[in-house]
């Protein structure tokens, strides 16, 4: 999990040169745009261009640079530290460790106790890490490439969202995994029961970032390309991934059924919904208006111009 830092650093250096460099392609679509600006009285009408209208609905993401850039700062920011937090725990004193006992948890996490298996950990250790990168294999499709910067902020702030989940939860909840249970029969060492890492079971980070990282891809995918055969398997192979890493950490002893649930949650949730909030809601209809206004009340106000 410690790698996970460096992945996300690294994304933050990616997201600061793709900006760049989408700045400079929106600047020349803008510069495309013909404007005609008449003036009657008071009355200011502006008419954009076809070509400008066509860039603006070609558009499948907006990012508002003001609001983006500083929050997912602070969300990265956060997820480093907590790092360092969650995985610089005090060692448990052996008393405390002694006193642990399985019917002291929920009926449904308490099954969870019997399995510790080295192997099943390593090999969910491999699906992380090898899920992290899998956004940037979208930068093979043309349409996508186009669009790097953004597509480089989006994933970042989506990581940095689980990021600040999972290590506000391992920071401020200590709860033992599944396998230091075992230490009263012999089923582990005094030294793996102890460590401070022995208590980040709450809740799954595996689980949420493979899910946050394959569903991100499945998602920007699938809006880029919305009647394409793929975006079904691309969504079930997230979906497999997914799933395949909760089951390895379940059975390498590592996260209780309500972690993995949980960690699940968070990470498809992450990966799905911040795309989907960045997606671009332009009116197609020019007979539509939905304009605020104010007064002696506060609202909306709805206008549909009859042909």
């Amino acid at each position: 999990m410690k790698k996970c830092v460096t992945t996300i650093t690294v994304l933050c250096c990616a997201v600061t040169t793709a900006l760049a460099q989408d700045t400079t392609q929106t600047e020349m679509r803008q510069d495309s745009m013909t404007t005609t600006v008449a003036v009657q009285d008071t009355a200011v009408t502006v008419y954009e261009s076809q070509s400008a209208n066509q860039a603006r609905e070609g558009e499948v993401y907006k990012i508002k640079a003001k609001l983006d850039i500083p929050l997912t700062a602070a969300l990265t920011a956060w997820t480093l530290y907590g790092f360092t937090q969650a995985y610089d725990k005090e060692t448990t004193p052996l008393a405390e460790i002694q006193r642990v006992n399985r019917n002291d948890l929920p009926r449904f996490d308490r099954w969870a106790t019997k399995y510790y298996n080295e192997d099943a950990a390593k090999t969910s250790d491999l699906l992380f890490y090898g899920s992290m990168p899998l956004p940037f294999l979208l930068l093979a499709d043309k349409e996508i490439r186009r669009d790097f910067g953004k597509i480089t902020l989006l994933y970042l702030q989506a990581m940095s969202v689980t990021g600040t989940l999972y290590t506000g939860a391992t920071t401020f909840v200590d709860r033992y995994r599944p396998y230091v249970y075992q230490y009263a029969t012999g089923g582990v060492s005094e030294g793996d029961a102890r460590e401070g890492n022995a208590k980040n079971s709450f809740f799954a980070g595996h689980a949420a970032l493979v899910g946050t990282a394959t569903f991100f891809t499945a998602k920007v995918y699938a809006d880029y390309h919305p009647g394409s055969k793929w975006n079904k398997w691309m969504f079930t192979g997230a979906g497999l991934a997914t799933a395949t890493t909760a089951y390895l950490r379940h059975r390498g002893g590592r996260h209780f059924p309500s972690d993995i649930v949980l960690g699940t949650a968070v990470g498809v949730l992450s990966g799905i919904l911040i795309p989907h909030w960045h997606k671009n809601k332009l009116f197609k209809n020019e007979n539509m208006s939905l304009m605020p206004f104010t007064g002696r009340s506060h609202g909306l106000a709805f206008t549909y111009k009859l042909q």
